[in-house]
């Protein structure tokens, strides 16, 4: 028996890789399908944490609750709602 004799035989009985579908590569499909299995669950915790981040996001930091108390007083003041006296008592309050 000649070297392409076993060889063809060899292919006949199926024995070659997967029937020649994906050859020695099928193992990167694996390894891709992992990587975004990882991907979607750190994605998927992140956007589960509505936390403001310090440095994502210096505008939504928590802010002191006088300094807020003071910028609806002077909301109210400008709207006619409050006068000045009133506006600054109501300040001495929130100190």
């Amino acid at each position: 028996m000649t070297v392409i004799a076993a060889l063809d035989t060899v292919s006949e009985n199926d024995w070659d890789h997967m029937n020649g579908w994906g050859g020695g590569w099928m193992w990167l499909w694996g390894v891709a399908m992992m990587v975004l299995f990882v991907v979607l669950i750190v994605w998927l915790v992140r956007a589960g944490d509505n936390e403001p981040r310090h440095d994502q996001a210096p505008g939504l930091m928590r802010r002191d609750p006088t300094e807020r108390g003071q910028e609806i007083l002077a909301e109210r003041l400008a709207k006619g709602e409050l006068s000045t006296e009133e506006y600054q008592e109501l300040v001495r309050q929130l100190q």
